[in-house]
């Protein structure tokens, strides 16, 4: 199995249904800080719920559809990154994170989902990333901001939790501007030359 170093004792690495032990501890840990974000956390409520939401990742990155990788700090499972979606075909992929309480404040989730993007950038060739958060998620906001995203637009109440209908934000980087180093703002990005 590999594992990249994030430093200070926290290390990104495959996260697979042999695991779910382990994943439904930490859910249970971090249920209530990540579940108003991400749809499975309120699913994966026993052993049997949380093998299945990590098999559903393990089918789609057999398919080369998604993945997921989880965050180790100092040995314990604190959140992960994940491609919600992934085609290479078209250039375009998803990414998402999570991390319970014990993770926060550290800029693992941006390193990690930094890792991601340098991946699907250099190693896969995709064009472009985007990234999806409730328009109250302020944290998810941060990150998008500090990996250099353009804010794109809102789709308006397409989020549904617990029977209230929230927007969602879009925010992207294309491979250029992550090449280059280009940092996007909270505005649309510049319209292409024709």
């Amino acid at each position: 199995m590999f594992s990249i170093d994030l430093g200070s004792g926290a290390e990104l690495r495959p996260l697979e249904p042999w695991q779910a032990p382990e994943f439904l501890a930490h859910i249970d840990r971090a249920r209530e800080l990540v579940d108003p974000w991400i749809p499975w956390a309120s699913r994966s409520t026993d052993l049997e719920s949380a093998t299945a939401t990590l098999q559903r990742y393990a089918d789609l990155q057999a398919r080369d559809g998604g993945r997921i990788l989880g965050i180790w700090l100092d040995g314990t499972l604190v959140g992960g990154v994940m491609f919600v979606s992934f085609d290479a075909a078209a250039g375009v992929a998803e990414a998402g994170c999570w991390l319970e309480r014990a993770g926060t404040g550290r800029g693992l989730v941006t390193a990690a989902v930094g890792t991601l993007l340098d991946w699907a950038f250099t190693e896969r060739g995709l064009h472009r990333v985007e990234w999806r958060c409730r328009t109250d998620n302020a944290p998810s906001q941060a990150v998008a901001r500090r990996l250099g995203m353009w804010l794109e637009g809102r789709l308006r109440e397409e989020y549904e939790y617990r029977g209230v209908r929230h927007d969602t934000q879009v925010w992207a980087i294309l491979a250029a501007e992550w090449h280059a180093g280009v940092s996007g703002t909270s505005a649309l990005p510049p319209e292409s030359p024709s």
